[in-house]
């Protein structure tokens, strides 16, 4: 194990700039997951880690010493990839050998090495098979045994369950956070997927166009996102995000929109007429479908959305529609519990209850409250 520390972090191919000078210290054991859109530059972070791409400018560091120049097989760290990259002529016990082979140790050094990973991963039943006749599953556990077999200071995992069927990802992410609470390991893991970030990561580093977006733990992030960007990539479905002015209505702050759609705001360091965005997760917003109580201010909260779709997951509902009947602007989504009685075409009133707002700076995309 090991800590990370990654300093101003910068790489161009040839005069093209992909990653703009990140800054990340990352704790001995921890698990930190770069989550982005594609094109983010997270990959290209972890392969300039791994030593498999040259740092154009900064200092990477792994257990305090400076490993910028050290060539890939001395950084002492293994990686899993996306594609699993197994021998597909040698057997699972030969894959998650072939490390220690190539480093020439004897096997009364690895095999207990072998053994120990094979039983932790529950690959003992299939060492002897090679790795057509196993599952997408199984081949990633044998990757992972390969890593794990290294005992590295640090191990990389890059979009490893991407491969996987949406039920065998869960379970491959549950056994991947086992796999670390046992081994105490630090752990870079990327992905796109929120969801994976969400779940797994002790916190998570956010990436958008190859910079740091926020660092922080995931309900850190979930609760407070920093920016515009964070708070729409974080959390599946979407935050909601209604933009407008600042206004004050009989003393009370609110977001007018376009169409004079009024929505009362938490009291923040914006100015009246400021452009603002208001966001709310679309399961703190509130149906009310026999119609919406006023606030103590006497500011209309009367917001109805007709509904374009429905989408039932059995715990909850998802119904998407338009606010106000503006169409492709303030498209939003109501996460609810309740088995509403309410079709498609229908209009549906709603509350944002104000302390569970977010406010954004429309121009600069930062919080606001």
């Amino acid at each position: 194990m090991a800590a990370v520390q990654l300093k101003n972090i910068v790489k161009h191919y040839e005069q093209t700039p992909v990653v703009h000078g990140i800054d990340l210290d990352i704790a001995d054991g921890e698990f930190v997951v770069l989550v982005g859109p594609s094109g983010c530059g997270k990959s290209t972070l972890m392969r300039m880690v791994a030593g498999l791409e040259e740092i154009t400018a900064g200092d990477f560091y792994i257990g305090g010493q400076r490993a910028n120049d050290l060539p890939a097989q001395q950084r002492n760290i293994a990686m899993v990839f996306q594609s699993y990259a197994l021998y597909p002529h040698l057997t699972v016990y030969e894959n998650i050998a072939f490390g220690p082979k190539l480093r020439r140790e004897p096997e009364t050094s690895y095999r207990p090495r072998i053994e120990a990973a094979a039983k932790m991963l529950n690959l003992v039943p299939y060492l002897d098979r090679l790795p057509k006749a196993l599952s997408g599953g199984q081949r990633q556990r044998v990757a992972m045994g390969r890593a794990v077999v290294r005992e590295p200071a640090l191990f990389l995992f890059d979009e490893p369950l991407s491969n996987l069927d949406a039920k065998l990802r869960v379970q491959m992410r549950a056994e991947i956070k086992s796999l670390h609470q046992r081994l105490k390991n630090t752990v870079m893991y990327v992905t796109h997927d929120q969801i994976e970030a969400m779940t797994m990561g002790d916190r998570i580093v956010v990436m958008n166009a190859g910079r740091i977006e926020q660092v922080g733990k995931p309900l850190d992030l979930y609760d407070r996102p920093a920016n515009l960007f964070v708070a729409s990539f974080i959390g599946s479905p979407g935050m909601n995000l209604i933009a407008g002015i600042l206004s004050m209505e009989e003393g009370q702050p609110c977001l007018r929109t376009a169409n004079n759609l009024r929505i009362p705001v938490p009291v923040s360091s914006a100015r009246q007429g400021q452009a603002i965005t208001l966001g709310i997760r679309p399961e703190h917003v509130v149906a009310r479908p026999s119609g919406i109580a006023s606030i103590s201010t006497d500011v209309s909260t009367s917001v109805s959305m007709s509904i374009d779709s429905i989408e039932p997951t059995g715990a909850e509902t998802y119904f998407y529609g338009n606010l106000d009947g503006i169409l492709n602007e303030h498209t939003c989504c109501l996460a609810s519990r309740e088995r509403l009685s309410v079709r498609t075409g229908e209009k549906l009133p709603l509350h944002f209850p104000i302390e569970l707002c977010h406010l954004f700076d429309s121009q600069t995309g930062l919080r606001l409250n």
